[in-house]
């Protein structure tokens, strides 16, 4: 069951300027109600955007519009049984900027990793993007602009222990922004991957008790001894950086950026 709520409306004759790069444009992210994606929300609309706020808490999206003069979407990402044509229609009309951001995370080693979060989490990461994608492109290609933009993770290029299915879930997602790419260039349509480090989000708080349990140290060691040890910069990513790499990567300034991956992991990739 999907619900789209209009807040505001988008200018038909927007005017960009150097503070509102994507005033007219229409963007969507998913899991926008908080985190990440919040981030993403919040950039999108000081650059002048509509955004449309993807989430399953519809609470949370529905404060988040009103606070950007948005609009919400509440959905399901796993139920995608429920992601028919016609709620994609309601839900995609006039996108022209589709963030995939929503994820989950669970942390067990392979031989204790439930099959069911398995399938979870590819679900929720891998396939609902592949569809949101494929629902979007074409009225995309009809407007020859288009910018998908795929948060993924430094997992997407890097493997750790314990985290099989969103290791295997984000090195998909980065596979398939590629492929996108490719697709997309030759009708004005942009791919390209965010992959940050440990960014300071509820998720990655939680993970900080799962991570204590599995390796059996004191919560107050995993940043140290787990988290950070790879990387150069030793602190989380903040979602304002986040944010604010996703909301370039929609600009004009970005048209020739596609298929890429940008790291934002203080140096952990670089080893």
């Amino acid at each position: 069951m999907t619900d789209l709520t209009d807040a505001v409306s988008v200018s038909a004759s927007p005017v960009r300027t150097a503070e509102q790069p994507l005033a007219g444009r229409r963007a969507l992210v998913t899991g926008g109600a908080s985190g990440i994606g919040a981030a993403v929300v919040r950039a999108l609309s000081a650059r002048g955007a509509h955004v449309v706020v993807a989430d399953i808490d519809t609470v949370g999206a529905t404060a988040l519009a009103e606070e950007v003069g948005g609009s919400i979407w509440t959905v399901n990402l796993m139920d995608t049984d429920g992601l028919t044509d016609n709620a994609f229609a309601a839900a995609l009309n006039g996108v022209d900027i589709l963030v995939n951001n929503a994820g989950i995370q669970r942390i067990n080693p392979i031989q204790d990793f439930q099959p069911a979060d398995f399938r979870n989490i590819l679900t929720l990461m891998l396939e609902a993007p592949f569809l949101l994608i494929r629902a979007v492109l074409p009225q995309m290609y009809a407007a020859n602009f288009g910018r998908i933009i795929n948060v993924s993770s430094v997992h997407g290029i890097r493997a750790s222990p314990f985290k099989s299915a969103y290791v295997s879930a984000k090195h998909g997602l980065e596979g398939l922004s590629k492929v996108t790419a490719l697709e997309g260039g030759a009708h004005g349509v942009t791919s390209n991957c965010v992959a940050p480090g440990y960014v300071r989000t509820p998720l990655v708080e939680k993970q900080i008790t799962d991570q204590a349990l599995v390796h059996g140290i004191p919560e107050s060691e995993v940043l140290s001894q787990i988290m950070l040890t790879e990387s150069a910069i030793k602190r989380l990513v903040e979602p304002v950086e986040v944010g604010s790499l996703v909301a370039w990567l929609a600009s004009d300034d970005a048209a020739m950026v596609t298929g890429s991956s940008y790291t934002m992991d203080g140096g952990w990739s670089a080893r």
